[in-house]
């Protein structure tokens, strides 16, 4: 049992490298990249290169989801090479719901919804 080995189901998987192009200001910057790809699965290595702001993931991984996790911490990252137009938006931080308002504001909404002319 302790000799066994995960193997995805799909067949030709194998590991890729992913580059991106990302803001670094101090090696705490460095750290919390690192940090936060551990957490991620079939990564084997993370290289960052502190002078280029390149950081190169190798492993068997989603290269999107790479990029959302390090977007976690810095929000301008992209891929190493592209330019504006092929970049993914940024996703904002603040979700607008109907919660978010204060309670007589939501009553309020609520009954100019459900009221009929």
């Amino acid at each position: 049992m302790e000799n066994m080995q995960i193997v995805p189901a799909y067949k030709n998987v194998e590991p890729q490298h992913v580059e991106m192009k990302v803001p670094l200001y101090s090696y705490g910057c460095e750290r919390k990249i690192k940090k936060a790809l551990s957490h991620l699965r079939g990564i084997y290595s993370v290289n960052v290169d502190h002078k280029l702001q390149k950081v190169t993931v190798w492993g068997i991984c989603n290269r999107d989801d790479v990029l959302a996790t390090i977007r976690n911490k810095r929000r301008e990252a992209h891929f190493w090479g592209s330019d504006e137009s092929t970049r993914l938006p940024l996703r904002s931080k603040n979700k607008t719901t109907t919660r978010s308002k204060g309670w007589k504001a939501w009553m309020l909404a609520r009954k100019s919804f459900f009221m009929f002319p």
